[in-house]
């Protein structure tokens, strides 16, 4: 067993020991014991020390509605999905429920299963798209009670969420495309919580898009003041324009998702060197071209052609991937994307 996080003094040996006696018992030679047992000596360290009743009961309920969003979706990992958000105000007879409608059941036929916060108006478009198979929802428990859509209630992908950030964190951490229809202060908070962690590479790169119906102003205008406020102040950096698409047509929005994962598939971390896992590999003039067009994103050496690597190990199920590997330097974000841009045209 690893010493616990920050280490214990020797009056509280015995209580190290105890700790690893009870997870070696437990985790019957899990992987992950190491870690429980860092959890479970951090979790008394906040039993002892500068926390009050409710802080202890705010780690309590995050961490239980975690371990059940785990256990939510861990059956369905193999599956690529897209978060979809907008508005819960938006009604029936309103064109863009509808839109949002009908791009739920052609991203299905492409492949993907859709994530909603599981309430009324976009969602529940989204869901009586995509089809109660193929549809997981995330309700919120707000103190005027948000009721699961008919598409998604007694549904067994259905779980309701005590805390906001909780159920931010799953929206993205499950999610392969993240797709913004019209809606309130939540889209937004949403939209640029994904923005934000694309650019910082705090998550996987993936297709951020905002659908509009056509000759809608609400997304153009979005845009509008991020390109006058933010980009031409050097707020945010060209590049960054590339995390994300707007358009007005179902197709487009959906070929922008289908179409990143033409042939990228995904990346990790080794040391220092990015691997970028490929579903087919790239030409030799291919990797010419990239090793010009993005030599700026490469701290030293070149992007080269390679196999599985050795620390890859632990993923069985990638290890016949090909895979291009560099030295980046984890800021260019937005040039990475566009990287995988050029990849998937080829």
């Amino acid at each position: 067993m690893r010493p616990l996080y920050g280490g214990w003094t020797d009056v509280n040996k015995a209580v190290e020991d105890k700790i690893a006696e009870l997870v070696a018992l437990s985790a019957n030679g899990s992987e992950h014991a190491g870690h429980v047992q860092e959890m479970i000596g951090t979790l008394l360290r906040l039993s002892n020390h500068y926390v009050s009743h409710a802080d202890i009961k705010i780690i309590q309920a995050a961490l239980k509605d975690m371990r059940y969003a785990f256990k939510l979706f861990a059956p369905y990992r193999a599956m690529r999905k897209v978060s979809v958000f907008g508005s819960a105000r938006t009604l029936p007879s309103d064109p863009v429920y509808e839109y949002a409608a009908q791009f739920a059941e052609k991203i299905v036929n492409a492949g993907f299963m859709v994530i909603t916060g599981a309430g009324e108006g976009i969602m529940c478009a989204v869901q009586k798209g995509a089809g109660r198979s193929k549809s997981f929802g995330m309700n919120i428990r707000l103190p005027f009670e948000q009721a699961p859509n008919e598409f998604i209630e007694n549904d067994p992908k259905l779980m309701s969420f005590k805390y906001f950030f909780t159920r931010k964190l799953f929206f993205m951490r499950e999610a392969n495309a993240a797709a913004l229809f019209p809606g309130g202060f939540g889209t937004h908070d949403e939209g640029f919580e994904a923005l934000t962690l694309l650019q910082t590479g705090k998550s996987e790169p993936l297709p951020v898009v905002f659908v509009d119906v056509p000759e809608g102003t609400y997304w153009k205008g979005w845009c509008a003041y991020v390109e006058a406020e933010l980009l031409h102040r050097g707020l945010i950096s060209p590049e960054d324009m590339s995390l994300f698409k707007m358009t007005d047509q179902v197709d487009v929005a959906v070929a922008e998702i289908s179409g990143f994962y033409k042939n990228y598939h995904s990346i990790r971390y080794v040391g220092n060197r990015l691997v970028i896992r490929l579903n087919h590999p790239v030409s030799p003039t291919l990797l010419e071209n990239l090793n010009d067009l993005f030599s700026d994103t490469v701290v030293e050496g070149t992007i080269l052609k390679t196999g599985a690597l050795s620390e890859e190990a632990d993923e069985p199920d990638l290890v016949l991937l090909p895979r291009m590997v560099f030295n980046f330097n984890r800021r260019s974000f937005g040039r990475l994307r566009q990287m995988i841009d050029v990849i998937n045209r080829y």
